[in-house]
């Protein structure tokens, strides 16, 4: 299994040695999940309203591009904007006129009152959203255990009211080392093999 540690010449093991206990435990359990094959996937909860390729590519796509991002040495509560940035290379890749989004996320409860916000990152594609990495800000430990979304594909219109995407308009994204060095390369053959080879 590959494994991205945070610092350059230095192992996962090697930089969990000065991090706070509490974290650790976190990043640790992820890493079993990983060992073990139990990484949640989000067509595990997807909410999937779009009229984009088909339901099962859709699924499948989020799934590979989760599973890569999942590399991360913390799994994926930390890379929404690495999420947004892969996606939109396949997205573009597979001819659709995407963009990756950078803004602010609100979340609220039940009730409507909103319990938590921060910078983010989702894809956007005409009048859709992709808001694809939403199932694992749990994992994030700044984000307060009562927020519960499941990622989103569909409509700008119809985006669950447990949320809110506010863009920031004129907001890029800076290239990232490990989406266009490790990362896209590999989604790049998946598409090639499980996506553009079957039609």
């Amino acid at each position: 299994m590959r494994e991205i540690s945070p610092k350059i010449g230095m192992s996962v093991d090697q930089w969990l040695v000065g991090m706070p206990s509490q974290l650790r435990a976190g990043i640790e359990e992820i890493r079993r999940q990983k060992y073990a094959g139990e990484r949640p996937r989000p067509s595990m909860s997807l909410i999937d309203r779009s009229a984009i390729l088909t339901k099962p590519v859709r699924a499948m796509l989020l799934d590979a591009v989760a599973s890569l991002v999942d590399e991360n040495y913390a799994g994926r509560g930390e890379m929404c904007i690495q999420f947004a940035a892969l996606l939109d290379r396949g997205l573009s890749y597979l001819k659709f006129p995407s963009r990756p989004v950078m803004g602010t996320a609100m979340y609220y409860d039940k009730s409507g009152n909103e319990i938590f916000r921060w910078r983010h990152a989702w894809v956007r594609i005409g009048d859709e959203v992709v808001d694809g990495n939403a199932d694992s800000v749990l994992e994030n430990p700044i984000v307060p255990k009562i927020v519960s979304v499941a990622p989103y594909w569909g409509p700008v219109a119809e985006v669950p009211t447990d949320r809110r995407l506010r863009e920031e308009r004129g907001q890029g994204m800076d290239p990232d080392v490990d989406v266009e060095t490790n990362w896209w390369p590999d989604l790049k053959r998946w598409i090639d093999e499980n996506v553009l080879a079957r039609n």
